[in-house]
């Protein structure tokens, strides 16, 4: 994967139609009614130079790209003139109500963008910082993002490939190998790819009949790729894991098969059950158990569904067998916690896929704009006085006498 240093915007970002700018009919329907009759009073009494602030009630990290690209594009179309003083450049952590960007320019253009630029910043935040602590957790492992299935619409899908992709970087920096690709060729480029990643779904197994015939007809269709098997369809993920390793005895000890574990939560993997889950971790991570957790969290570690034990077991069987070089690639709900918990089990996962940086709780997701001054004088409503960039110098004088 290209690394891009942050600080740099995000490749993809120009391409996006998140970005692409629309007419003032289609910003007049979409917007809230009260900006558009405050655009039409700023007309009729007089354009005055505003700034605003943008912030987030809660710790995000920066991920303005999307938005102020769109932001350009529609101020290029309006013709008017305006500054932005990004305060968190991408990708750098942003505290709770902090302001993270400032928009200064004409009020009689910016007033009906305020609810769309708000759309397309707070989520790609909120999903930036997941992304982020998910890659930070389990530093040595690659992360896909498989986000698109859970998205409501195209624009959502780019923001949070966008996001995922913001995150990842910023992981990068502290070292984690981060998100290195994503499943679809249209949001590849905030990657620096050309093409998506992935190889089969459950369909295709269906389709053939068995796991070994789904992968003999992807081998055969496309020989130059590696071979990436989901194996668990048939409820028996160790067994054929080991047949398609078999089978492409010289593929497995080149390194170029993968096995795909994504059972669901309703079962255990073959091979265990709650004692064996224990037994299994407590082999290769006792610590993991013998701290107070949860029961989501011991349901990751010991549970049904893909857990830290289903892994090491599949670790197991696959060096037992002499299959050592054939990577493990884990999804099924890697969230923020998930992934803490596989780290604490050093569950040993080459790559996760995961759509789980999507915010669980979407109202942390909302955020805000106040205009902080009017023709240069400093106005906002009570309450709001942080956001002032005369009360952001005093603490910087404080902070750096």
């Amino acid at each position: 994967m290209t690394q891009f240093p942050l600080g740099v915007p995000a490749p993809g970002i120009a391409a996006a139609q998140a970005t692409t700018a629309l007419t003032d009919a289609e910003i007049r329907a979409r917007t809230d009614s009260y900006f558009n009759r405050t655009r039409q009073i700023v007309s009729h009494f007089g354009d005055c130079q505003v700034t605003y602030a943008f912030f987030l009630r809660c710790p995000v990290i920066s991920a303005p790209g999307i938005m102020l690209e769109w932001l350009k594009n529609v101020m290029a179309e309006r013709g008017s003139n305006y500054t932005v003083d990004l305060l968190h450049p991408e990708g750098e952590w942003v505290g709770a109500g902090e302001p993270l960007v400032y928009v200064s320019g004409s009020f009689l253009h910016l007033a009906d963008l305020e609810t769309l630029l708000l759309q397309k910043l707070g989520s790609s935040c909120v999903a930036a910082l997941r992304a982020y602590q998910m890659a930070l957790s389990l530093p040595q492992t690659r992360f896909l993002a498989m986000d698109a299935r859970h998205c409501a619409g195209y624009e959502m899908q780019e923001l949070m490939a966008y996001a995922a992709s913001i995150g990842g970087r910023a992981a990068q920096k502290d070292g984690a190998v981060g998100f290195v690709g994503t499943a679809n060729d249209a949001v590849s480029a905030f990657f620096g790819a050309t093409h998506g990643a992935g190889t089969m779904p459950h369909a295709l197994i269906g389709y053939a009949g068995s796991t070994v015939r789904a992968a003999e007809m992807f081998h055969e269709t496309f020989p130059e790729s590696d071979l990436v098997v989901l194996v668990d369809y048939f409820g028996q993920e160790i067994t054929d894991a080991l047949a398609v390793c078999h089978r492409f005895a010289e593929l497995a000890q080149a390194g170029r098969i993968a096995v795909r574990l994504d059972t669901h939560g309703g079962r255990f993997m073959e091979g265990l059950n709650p004692q064996e889950s224990y037994a299994v971790v407590n082999r290769h991570a006792p610590d993991a158990l013998r701290r107070y957790r949860s029961d989501r969290e011991l349901r990751y570690l010991i549970g049904t569904g893909v857990s830290a034990a289903s892994i090491w077991k599949m670790r197991e069987a696959l060096d037992e067998a002499g299959f050592d070089r054939v990577r493990i690639i884990a999804s099924s709900g890697f969230g923020v916690t998930k992934c803490a918990c596989m780290a604490d089990a050093h569950a040993p996962i080459d790559v996760v896929g995961t759509g789980s940086f999507i915010p669980e709780i979407w109202n942390e997701t909302y955020a805000t704009a106040d205009i902080i001054s009017y023709n240069g004088v400093e106005r906002v409503k009570i309450g709001r006085e942080f956001l002032f960039a005369s009360a952001r110098n005093r603490q910087d004088s404080k902070e750096n006498p």
